[in-house]
């Protein structure tokens, strides 16, 4: 969605040359991770070998191919430690916002981003098959999301806004009540999207094999969950003895 309201989307494909794609790669990476970055960048580069292989365009090369893509790090591997959920939990129970703890159990549970959550709508979601259907996703295509028996505990108990969605919160709002989370439980090196990643590791530590977890988190680019995967090697390492 983003790169069709870019202006790069406007210059013609026989016009567009690597200085144009540098551009829009530096200009990105003011807002958005390097990942994101190489994902659009790629994108772009595929639409140009369609148009080149199957539209009949000519174009004597894919210049997406000439210019450098952002370096990926390896990503942060924060997970809870000991007693760590409880005290987050116990904090988040004491704030006003009543939609703040259900917010963090279903992102521990689901493994949902936050913008997924906040979007989150109550026609989206089938207690009975224990679902949640995301229509629209960052990386742009649809997703049911399976529900533990927790998160459907958690949903069969939360109030229902008139507004039709599940997490009546903005992004700003979430923000500060993480911020004064952390605050009262000293714990300052935890961010909320944090939770996406333990919540992977334990669809891992579970058992669900890569693509089973890619179905449920999302992840199109299976190199982004291989980090993931030394928690199998440690459970096949035990098995061995």
């Amino acid at each position: 969605g983003k790169i069709i309201r870019h202006p790069i989307c406007s210059i013609r494909l026989s016009k567009l040359n690597s200085m144009d794609l540098a551009s829009y790669r530096d200009e990105r990476l003011q807002t958005v991770v390097p990942a994101s970055v190489v994902m659009e960048l790629s994108l772009i580069s595929h639409a140009i070998d369609t148009a080149r292989k199957e539209w009949g365009v000519y174009l004597p090369e894919n210049v997406v191919k000439k210019v450098s893509k952002p370096r990926i790090g390896r990503g942060r591997d924060r997970r809870l430690l000991s007693g760590e959920e409880h005290q987050i939990l116990k904090a988040s129970s004491e704030s006003q916002n009543h939609y703040f703890r259900p917010l963090i159990i279903l992102a521990i549970e689901t493994a949902m981003r936050r913008g997924e959550l906040l979007k989150l709508k109550w026609e989206d979601i089938d207690l009975e098959k224990q679902v949640a259907h995301l229509e629209m996703t960052k990386n742009g295509s649809k997703r049911d999301v399976p529900l533990s028996k927790r998160a459907k505990e958690i949903l069969s108990a939360m109030p229902h806004c008139i507004n039709g969605r599940v997490f009546p919160l903005t992004e700003d709002s979430v923000k500060g009540l993480w911020s004064r989370l952390s605050k009262r439980t000293g714990i300052y090196d935890l961010r909320f999207h944090d939770l996406r990643h333990e919540a992977t590791s334990r669809l891992f530590e579970k058992g669900l094999n890569i693509m089973e977890v890619s179905a449920i988190t999302g992840h199109k680019d299976l190199r982004m969950l291989k980090r993931y995967t030394h928690l199998r090697a440690e459970d096949l390492a035990k098995k061995l003895g």
